[in-house]
């Protein structure tokens, strides 16, 4: 790509402190700004959204148990009157290494440090159809087009005579046996047990599937057995057919197929069977792994370029403890990032740098109301205390206090009542310039 004409980012300060280009707004961008705010660096850091996501909660934006404002925080908000940071809504497209230059979609800017936090997109697997014609959830703007397609479709099939032609409205496949899989699988089968039949008395939901399908031969592979069988049972019990060591075909928007089984029709398809890392142009081949990631020596910086680090899913540090690179969840990025802005002061004062070690601090997933598993390096659980822990976690991560009180009244709400209110169908309505002028002219007229 050719970025001749590109000018400079205009209107950022001129700070004369070492510059630490940040790109990437999630987990360990975040982090690693929070740790340099009111430093001896200048920050500039990066997103294409103006807001921090909080993706763990994003199935409960899905399922209209959580509006996106709630797991959503503007970014500049967080940085009111801290002047070493600014941030800009752009996104970054390549790099000079050499030249320490950063080409965004709104200009170049030049770094000292350049710190690559942009996270992963879903993987389809080079599956076209399956892209073209399935919904995946890795922003809270897919969370929303979910919910408003599953609310879309009830609406129409309720409008439907014959209950053969609603079944591939009524029907979810979820693909994908990790916990964005499983947790979304379960939220779908509660609503269809508790919720949908009091909203559509018509419908007959004996007849509606909720299908969670994983390639591999059990649920959440990287937790434990305990957790595995347990998510299983679990899901079983909500009424949702798990299929393993199944692998998806293909899909043509209302059909899916599948290796030795029968095909399942269905309008809806949510994939969440796989990530990439997101990749900027600018770096050499030999620079990454086969699986994308890019390769960083123990403090995270990127091999064979001086001043760029790498964080979180985006990075992979060959060999050691995790030879396929560290679990790609939110605990490894932060981590990442607190070492790095820890180590950009020691570099800066001279001092020897300390390599990453992670230390892992459990994992968790929700199947339902009261339904979760819990393993923690010394512990493991599962069941209502593994829920109300699960809950615990995830309402002391959310950013703002705002945040925390709306979710923590939502969860109450929907814990006494089971019916949770945001079952909303907004869909913006777009009038070209062309057909506004003609209704302005028709309404003087």
């Amino acid at each position: 790509m050719n970025y001749s004409n590109l000018q400079p980012i205009p209107n950022l300060p001129r700070l004369d402190l070492p510059k630490v280009v940040i790109v990437g707004g999630g987990f360990a961008g975040l982090k690693l700004a929070l740790g340099l705010r009111k430093s001896a660096f200048q920050i500039i850091l990066l997103d294409k959204n103006n807001f921090h996501q909080f993706q763990p909660l994003f199935y409960q934006v899905a399922t209209a148990g959580l509006e996106p404002s709630a797991i959503s925080f503007p970014l500049r908000k967080i940085f009111h009157g801290v002047p070493n940071v600014s941030f800009r809504m752009a996104e970054a497209e390549g790099v000079d290494t050499n030249a320490k230059r950063l080409y965004t979609d709104i200009g170049y800017i030049d770094y000292d440090f350049l710190v690559l936090a942009m996270g992963a997109d879903t993987n389809y697997f080079g599956a076209k159809n399956i892209e073209y014609f399935s919904t995946p959830m890795k922003t809270v703007s897919e969370a929303l087009y979910i919910r408003n397609k599953i609310i879309s479709n009830y609406e129409r099939a309720i409008n439907i005579p014959k209950m053969e032609d609603r079944k591939s409205l009524m029907n979810m496949v979820i693909v994908g046996g990790g916990p964005t899989g499983v947790e979304l699988a379960g939220a779908m089968a509660e609503l269809r047990n508790n919720v949908f039949p009091k909203d559509y008395p018509e419908l007959s939901f004996k007849n509606m599937k909720v299908v969670l399908i994983e390639a591999g031969p059990k649920l959440l592979a990287a937790m434990s057995e305990q957790a595995q069988s347990h998510a299983l049972d679990y899901l079983q019990k909500l009424g949702v057919e798990v299929f393993l060591a199944t692998r998806v075909l293909d899909y043509d928007g209302k059909v899916v197929s599948l290796e030795g089984k029968e095909p399942i029709e269905t309008q809806t398809l949510l994939w969440a069977a796989g990530i990439k890392p997101n990749r900027i142009e600018g770096f050499d081949a030999s620079q990454y792994a086969g699986n994308g990631r890019m390769l960083v020596n123990e403090f995270n910086q990127l091999i064979g370029s001086e001043g760029v680090y790498v964080l979180g899913d985006q990075c992979i540090l060959p060999g050691g403890e995790f030879p396929k690179g560290h679990p790609q969840v939110a605990q490894v990025a932060i981590q990442q990032a607190r070492n790095l802005s820890k180590n950009l002061f020691r570099l800066i004062k001279g001092e020897q740098l300390v390599p990453f070690k992670y230390k892992d601090l459990g994992s968790m997933a929700t199947v339902g109301k009261k339904l979760a598993v819990v393993d923690l390096p010394f512990f493991k659980f599962q069941g209502l205390l593994a829920w109300l822990t699960w809950l615990i976690v995830h309402l002391m991560a959310i950013l703002g206090v705002k945040n925390k009180l709306f979710i923590f009244l939502n969860w109450s709400w929907n814990y006494l009542s089971f019916d949770p209110s945001l079952r909303l169908l907004i869909k913006p309505k777009y009038v070209r310039a062309s057909e506004r002028k003609e209704l302005i002219e028709e309404k003087s007229s």
